[in-house]
């Protein structure tokens, strides 16, 4: 098998079908897509499947095709239909969330809600992480100095410490960050001074490891590596002066040299539990 659809076969379609977003079903196909030729099987998500017309038609469609329905069903009238259905008509089919529910429920001695989208429900979590994620992209690399009163975290350092990055990851964790980037010609907003030490973290990473970092960049951009931006000297002065900003703040400083976001994160985290003692 070569994994090559000939104009004489027909593409091989798998029909992601779910009571609620889909996401769930979605990702477990394309992980076992992704062993196979680039766009040798066709993918067609349908979500918010509420009635048994609907699963009807989904199976009628997926009979005339060589189809698979993996599916993330939780409401049972829907699931018998489309398991009934799918056994009629002889079309394969792959329930994603059954046998997990099933052993959980064996194992722990309880029932299932049987709800749909409880994973995706609009709490009072789920819309403070969004209005983090949209804190953190108003407030990116000093654009408006009004966001770090507001920020429950302000990250502050030089140029390609990750400070976006960080922010977002925090974003995901519910914490509001703005992030300010430290430059000798531009005075940091007076607010970094005005609030608590606790507040912002500086961050910091070796001068080598910047200067392969921002060369890197500049091939990125295809611009020249000999630019101010990326030479040591340059870098060895924009550090100092950061330094200098972070002990007049009086601040935490992370040292994020070979340290993944995460890792960066986690630190953070660590300090914002701290101070809630």
């Amino acid at each position: 098998m070569t994994g090559i659809t000939t104009e004489h076969e027909q593409q091989p379609v798998v029909f992601v079908v779910s009571d609620s977003v889909g996401e769930t079903a979605d990702f477990v196909v394309r992980a076992a897509v992704s062993q196979f030729n680039s766009g040798f099987i066709d993918i067609r998500r349908i979500a918010y499947v509420k009635n048994q017309g609907h699963i009807l038609e989904i199976v009628n469609e997926a009979r005339e095709v060589p189809g698979v329905i993996a599916y993330t069903i939780v409401l049972p009238e829907l699931r018998e239909t489309l398991v009934k259905e799918a056994k009629t008509h002889g079309v394969p089919i792959v329930d994603i969330l059954g046998p997990m529910m099933n052993a959980l429920a064996n194992v722990s001695g309880k029932i299932p809600k049987m709800k749909a989208g409880l994973l995706h429900k609009l709490d009072k979590n789920y819309f403070r992480k969004v209005e983090a994620i949209d804190f953190a992209v108003k407030f990116d690399d000093g654009k408006d100095p009004r966001g770090i009163i507001r920020a429950d975290v302000v990250i502050i350092g030089v140029s390609r410490t990750s400070k976006t990055p960080l922010c977002m990851y925090l974003a995901h964790k519910s914490i509001k960050a703005a992030n300010v980037p430290l430059v000798p010609e531009v005075a940091p907003p007076e607010e970094v001074f005005n609030l608590s030490k606790n507040r912002v973290i500086g961050l910091t990473i070796k001068p080598e490891l910047l200067n392969e970092i921002r060369q890197e960049r500049l091939r990125t951009l295809g611009l020249k590596s000999g630019a101010d931006y990326a030479s040591l000297e340059r870098i060895l002065i924009e550090l100092d002066y950061a330094e200098g900003i972070m002990r007049k703040v009086g601040c935490p400083i992370i040292d994020v040299s070979n340290k993944a976001v995460e890792e960066t994160a986690s630190k953070v985290l660590e300090i914002i539990r701290h101070n809630l003692q």
